[in-house]
């Protein structure tokens, strides 16, 4: 590489690793905290323990262990694993059939039913909570995981079906033609050609979805409303936060725990990711 040029980027990388920093720090003084001792953690601060990192003394699972094991965040865990990946499965694979409508089909008021989508993003969550309430404890979903799931795809759709139909709007549409030609219906053409093409949008999607509903807390709070045998991690932490005022190192092992499965989904499908995002940005 050129001297000059990579002299030039130089301010640009250290802003880079400046920022990283800056977000980096608060998360591994938090992971270090979750592994250390309660004893250890009121004695002293968690930049303490780099002198003495490899001798271990000070570090501990009892944090995970007391989290997972007597404050139950173990089943909450699985509850937002019941919530968050058929909720997010549904509402992606719903709003892939609306985006490919309003990308490639056309019918009478598409436009306007389309401007209603859009304008649906903008409404407040909790303007909905008090007309759908009632219609939840008539049909007997309050509470339930299908309530749930109802709820954060109804939610979810607007966005999803709007970020899809931006994808698969830049589709070329000689491969339409052709597939046309071919005979193929437009069933056919959605799955055999319009699916595997949005592959990164669809992955796109299906990991901002899952982030948000999993870290979600007021929809869960609002339709479960509370019941231990369905609430998800966040309801759990919310709880933690509240009724530790002592054992608040319980909410560190807590946060990890929380993020531990995020992380998986985001870095496994991160070629996907940032696929999706770049989709469209160049045309050529």
């Amino acid at each position: 590489m050129n001297p000059r040029k990579l002299l030039s980027r130089t301010p640009l990388h250290l802003t880079i690793w400046v920022f990283a920093a800056i977000w980096l720090i608060p998360t591994l003084g938090l992971l270090i905290t979750s592994i250390r001792s309660p004893s250890s953690i009121a004695g002293s601060g968690w930049w303490t323990v780099f002198p003495k990192l490899f001798s271990g003394g000070e570090f501990s699972l009892e944090n995970y262990a007391g989290v997972i094991m007597k404050q139950g965040l173990g089943q909450s865990f699985l509850n937002s694993l019941k919530i968050s990946i058929p909720a997010t499965a549904i509402s992606t694979f719903v709003a892939s059939f609306a985006a490919f409508g309003f990308a490639w089909m056309r019918f009478s008021g598409q436009r306007t039913l389309f401007m209603v989508l859009v304008g649906a993003m903008i409404i407040p969550l909790q303007m909905t909570f008090i007309p759908i309430l009632p219609i939840y404890n008539k049909l007997g979903l309050a509470g339930t995981f299908p309530g749930i799931w109802l709820a954060h795809t109804a939610y979810g759709l607007p966005i999803a079906t709007y970020l899809i139909q931006s994808f698969m709007a830049g589709i070329p549409k000689v491969l339409f033609d052709s597939a046309s030609i071919d005979g193929a219906s437009p069933l056919r053409t959605f799955w055999s050609i319009v699916m595997p093409i949005s592959v990164p949008a669809l992955a796109s999607v299906f990991i901002f979805q899952f982030l948000w509903i999993w870290n979600d807390l007021l929809v869960a709070l609002m339709y479960l409303g509370g019941q231990p045998d369905v609430a998800p991690v966040t309801m759990s932490i919310a709880n933690l936060v509240t009724n530790k005022g002592q054992d608040w190192e319980l909410l560190t092992a807590a946060a990890f725990v929380s993020m531990a499965l995020p992380l998986v989904v985001f870095f496994s499908l991160q070629r996907y990711f940032v696929r999706g995002i770049l989709a469209g940005s160049v045309k050529g």
